[in-house]
């Protein structure tokens, strides 16, 4: 198989200052004209973001978006209420899985905190990651099912947080929890957010003083390290957090923002740099591949938030550079599958705060086969939604079906960097539903 390194555009990229980007939205309207001419855009109705505007530099601040519309939309929920209700597997073999999770229960008790700490001393994390997925999970449960009891217990916590939370502090890592749990509370919120008595203008306040800054912080600054010293998964959930905030707050300007990130972005989470080379046959190295499967298993899992977020609003990241997220997802599932066959192509990089020199040379096998939910949501975008084959990828899926999420794979954060249960929420066809005729990625 052949590579080849990817370029960085010549539009301009890195933060500017105000509500967009500086310089002209050249790649957001090469983004919006090529998905257009591609067919590539999903239509996520009339209360969709106007992003598409921003092509004419429109600013777009306050314009609508779809609620709910972050991981998931109401004809997602239609289609899970209806499946689980006609008793269909996968999806109630889903819905099974989140109603046996301790964290999925009304009774759960949550425990909001004025301060949290991640990295250093008083670390006080799980407290935040596993009430987040308490909130999602019960309010996922009464999207489904009509339950009042886990739709208010979902209310209770989100609001106990937003009223109580001052700060996300601690080392460097204090960026990961602005990121991972900033776009987790969000697509907890989506759910809920029109039921009386929850606290969206709370929400969207604790989100745009504590997490949105830190976001930016680090998308700009990247904790006054070499541009290429931090590992892809540090962009993506940070931009995963401004996408959903910016989702969460109307603000088209922020979703901006977020998504010429991932077209422009100078770190490792851009579209460019988190999928470093390009191979034939369908796959694509990622750029976390030669460190550990953990890590890259988890980058395609924020990559792919990042994507149905945006798909969910009417943008196509999914395609981008010829679908090299759906050959980076083949790449990194063939490897934990156990298969050894793949191209490995050096990638060196700059460290610390002087950009001392580093390569990989091989593949991390370090955590090869780890069990992470991210699979779902990947498989059935490029097959039930576009028709590729994902062999891969499916295989993958297939194999650690129903897909759980956090207080299934451990009570550690790595088992809570996924919200997780795509086997209920992203599952389209069944096996016997997929087309026989599916694209070869090429």
């Amino acid at each position: 198989m052949s590579g080849h390194k990817s370029t960085h555009p010549s539009e301009p990229a890195g933060l500017g200052t105000g509500s967009a980007f500086g310089g002209p939205n050249l790649k957001r309207r090469r983004l919006f004209q090529g998905a257009v001419a591609a067919g590539g855009l999903a239509v996520a109705g009339a209360g969709g973001l106007h992003i598409a505007q921003a092509q004419e530099g429109a600013d777009e601040v306050g314009a609508l978006a779809t609620h709910p519309g972050l991981l998931h939309t109401q004809a997602d929920f239609n289609r899970m209420t209806a499946k689980v209700n006609a008793g269909l597997d996968p999806w109630l073999s889903g819905w099974n899985k989140l109603i046996a999770n301790g964290h999925a229960q009304s009774t759960w008790t949550a425990r909001p905190t004025a301060v949290i700490i991640r990295g250093g001393d008083g670390q006080n994390y799980p407290q935040l990651y596993n009430d987040i997925h308490a909130a999602y999970q019960n309010a996922l449960r009464w999207k489904v099912s009509g339950s009042t009891a886990h739709r208010d217990k979902a209310v209770q916590i989100l609001n106990g947080w937003s009223s109580t939370l001052t700060a996300v502090n601690g080392n460097a890592d204090r960026f990961l929890a602005a990121g991972i749990y900033g776009y987790q509370f969000c697509a907890a919120a989506d759910l809920v957010r029109g039921v009386s008595g929850f606290d969206l203008g709370g929400f969207q306040d604790m989100m745009t003083s504590i997490f949105l800054p830190m976001n930016n912080s680090f998308l700009t600054n990247h904790n006054d390290a070499c541009i290429t010293n931090y590992w892809a998964n540090w962009d993506l959930c940070n931009m995963a957090s401004k996408l959903a905030i910016g989702i969460t707050c109307d603000d088209s300007g922020i979703v901006n923002e977020a998504i010429d990130y991932f077209w422009n972005g100078e770190g490792n989470g851009s579209i460019e740099n988190a999928i470093p080379f390009v191979y034939s046959g369908g796959l694509a190295q990622w750029q976390e591949s030669g460190r550990d499967q953990g890590h890259a298993i988890m980058g395609i899992g924020l990559m792919a938030s990042i994507m149905e977020m945006a798909w969910n609003q009417g943008v196509d990241l999914y395609s981008a550079n010829g679908n090299a997220f759906a050959k980076a997802a083949e790449y990194v599932a063939r490897y934990n599958l156990g298969n050894n066959d793949l191209p490995f192509t050096k990638y060196s990089w700059g460290t610390g705060q002087n950009c001392a020199y580093s390569e990989q040379t091989v593949m991390g096998a370090g955590g090869r086969g780890q069990v992470r939910p991210v699979w779902e949501m990947v498989f059935h975008h490029y097959t039930a939604r576009k028709g590729f084959a994902m062999p891969n990828v499916g295989t993958i899926a297939g194999t650690n079906s129903p897909e759980g999420g956090g207080g299934d794979y451990g009570t550690t954060s790595g088992g809570f960097d996924t919200l997780g249960f795509g086997t209920l929420t992203h599952v389209r066809l069944t096996w016997d539903e997929m087309p026989d005729n599916l694209t070869p990625l090429g």
